[in-house]
């Protein structure tokens, strides 16, 4: 298994119309990941281990089924509150038929 990431130049629509731009001169990005321990679904001849019409049906993993406590959500609202300066489920301009299925 492998996990890749990618940075790309986002000078519209993720910097609020260009206001905010991208720096580039510190580039390249090193990233890292440490204790990374994948405990995902498992896709195979069309299908997903963690699909309800998957067949046979298989027991849904726990982190499937996670929820943030009201002190994680707390937490969560504050960094999107003082670090996010753009959410794609909320750009109208960008998905004008209508946001993704993951925004609802």
């Amino acid at each position: 298994m492998r996990i890749y990431s990618s940075l790309w130049n986002a000078d519209d629509w993720a910097t609020r119309g260009g206001l905010v731009k991208t720096d580039w001169s510190p580039a390249p990005f090193p990233a890292s990941y440490k204790n990374f321990n994948a405990n995902a679904c498992i896709w195979s001849s069309g299908s997903s281990s963690c699909s309800s019409n998957s067949p046979p049906p298989t027991s849904t993993p726990a982190w499937l089924n996670k929820k943030l406590d009201t002190t994680g959500q707390e937490r969560l609202k504050w960094v999107q509150k003082n670090y996010m300066i753009y959410n794609y489920c909320k750009d109208a301009k960008r998905f004008p038929q209508g946001f993704p299925l993951e925004c609802t």
